[in-house]
């Protein structure tokens, strides 16, 4: 595995920051990792690159630890803080050349021609970095953080600032690199998640209160649950409104209802047989899935 994090802990004084966290990322993977302001997700994300020492618990990357091998740990990982400290009087091309220097790289130039065609700023190479758009600020930081082609990236608001196109291009970069590498990124975007994202790892007042794949957080944790039904033609919903399943029905349009229930499952057995025994034709039926917004606010509003 790429990433084991076991039973992280920060404490700040009294306050503790993030407590017992424990989660394993592999090769090939793009987790999203969320959770309100304060929660610990930038917290976690320096210890596991080894710029904020834990105060318990511990860390490998790539089989190195983050403790007592932190040379070895950085020539494996890639990242972009949510800052994303610059050198602003440098140029672009001059400031990775910097940042290959710091990492010795071999053919650097290559390297260098490459990441920036990849990360877009081929117009922009020749400006101080000062000059730049927020955007492409974000873009040289990302640059940077893939320069040395890391095993891991870890990235914390990696598309903040970028315009919806931007966007959309990053996405399909970090898409791209996350075939071949681990990705841990954290965003406030579930839309991103969504589209990057296998798996979803969300924390709250420092714990890890969920960790899956997205569709599985969807399925599992979904406030409400419903069966959404077309029918072929009209249907009044006095023939099937006590239907031992159903809470409560909900009219969408004149061949369309949504029949609320605490199980789905069941209740889809139950309108097939009602369906058959009165010559109804179901055109089709589907479990609502609930945004991943609508289930992060679920397991994140504190009582």
């Amino acid at each position: 595995m790429s990433i084991k994090v076991a039973k992280l802990t920060k404490k700040y004084g009294e306050q503790v920051a993030v407590n017992q966290v424990s989660f394993e990322l592999h090769k090939g993977e793009i987790v999203g990792f969320l959770g309100p302001n304060g929660a610990g997700k930038s917290t976690t994300m320096k210890m596991i690159t080894g710029y904020l020492p834990a105060t318990e618990g511990n860390t490998t990357v790539c089989g190195f630890d983050v403790e007592t091998q932190p040379l070895e740990i950085r020539k494996r990982i890639g990242y972009l803080p949510e800052a994303n400290p610059l050198y602003y009087d440098m140029y672009v091309r001059e400031y990775l050349e910097f940042s290959a220097g710091i990492h010795k790289m071999k053919n650097a130039k290559t390297r260098i021609d490459e990441i920036i065609s990849l990360t877009g700023l081929n117009k922009e190479v020749h400006k101080k970095i000062g000059m730049l758009s927020k955007g492409y600020k974000q873009r040289v930081g990302l640059a940077q953080a893939m320069l040395h082609d890391p095993d891991v990236l870890i990235l914390d608001e990696p598309t903040s600032g970028l315009d919806p196109n931007q966007i959309v291009e990053i996405r399909d970069l970090i898409k791209k690199i996350g075939k071949e590498k681990t990705v841990l990124l954290s965003t406030h975007i579930m839309q991103e998640v969504q589209a990057m994202c296998s798996r979803a790892i969300i924390i709250n007042n420092g714990q890890i209160v969920a960790d899956d794949q997205i569709n599985e957080l969807q399925q599992t944790h979904q406030p409400q649950k419903a069966l959404i039904i077309s029918f072929d033609h009209e249907v009044n919903d006095s023939s099937f409104k006590k239907l031992k399943y159903i809470q409560h029905s909900e009219k969408l349009d004149a061949k369309k209802w949504k029949l609320h229930t605490e199980k789905p499952d069941e209740l889809r057995k139950e309108v097939m047989k009602w369906s058959l025994e009165n010559d109804v034709n179901i055109a089709s039926m589907q479990t609502e899935i609930h945004s991943l917004e609508e289930v992060f606010r679920t397991l994140t509003q504190n009582k």
